[in-house]
C-alpha cells in the first residue's frame, strides 16, 4: 500500500476559485507531470501568491485544501487542453503564510521563503500540512482522513 503524500500547488486565487467550484486542480499551466506524482487520498493545499496571474494583487495565502479523489489525470477543454486531477475540497478559511514561515520545515530559507514555491508544486511533510490545515480551520486527522 502506498503511503499518503502531502502537496502544495501554487495557483492564483482566481484559478483556485474555478478549480474548487469544479472539483479539480490544474497546475503549472496545465502540465501533466506534477499531477502524475499525486495519488488518491493524498492531501493537497493550494497557495496563492496573487489574486490573479500574472499581475494580480499580492495575496500570499493558502486558499484551498482537500484530498485527491481518484488520482486519474485527464485532459479538459477545447484548443487549450490542460491536464487536471479531481479533488474533494474541504470548507476552509484562507490563511496567510507569513505567520507560519518560521514553523514550516519545507521552507529552508526563512528570508527567501518564496523560493520554496518556484517550481509550482512541492511535496511537504505531514506535520507541515497539518499546521497549514489547522490555520485554515480544518482538522487534519478528521477532515483529511481517508475512509
Amino acid at each position: 500500500m502506498n503511503e499518503r503524500s502531502y502537496w502544495i500547488g501554487v495557483v492564483a486565487k482566481e484559478r483556485v476559485d474555478v478549480g474548487t467550484a469544479g472539483g479539480f486542480v490544474q497546475l503549472n499551466h496545465g502540465k501533466a507531470g506534477p499531477l502524475e506524482r499525486m495519488h488518491a487520498g493524498d492531501g493537497l493545499c493550494l497557495y496563492s501568491p496573487r489574486t490573479a496571474w500574472p499581475d494580480g494583487e499580492p495575496l500570499q495565502a493558502f486558499t484551498a485544501i482537500g484530498r485527491i479523489r481518484t488520482g486519474a489525470v485527464y485532459q479538459a477543454g477545447d484548443g487549450f487542453r490542460p491536464f487536471r486531477l479531481d479533488v474533494d475540497y474541504l470548507p476552509a478559511t484562507p490563511a496567510p503564510i507569513k505567520p507560519m514561515i518560521g514553523e514550516l520545515s519545507f521552507i529552508r530559507s526563512k528570508t527567501h521563503w518564496g523560493a520554496a514555491f518556484r517550481f509550482g508544486v512541492v511535496r511537504v511533510p505531514a506535520a507541515d500540512f497539518a499546521l497549514i490545515a489547522a490555520a485554515m480551520g480544518c482538522s487534519f486527522a478528521e477532515d483529511l482522513a481517508v475512509a
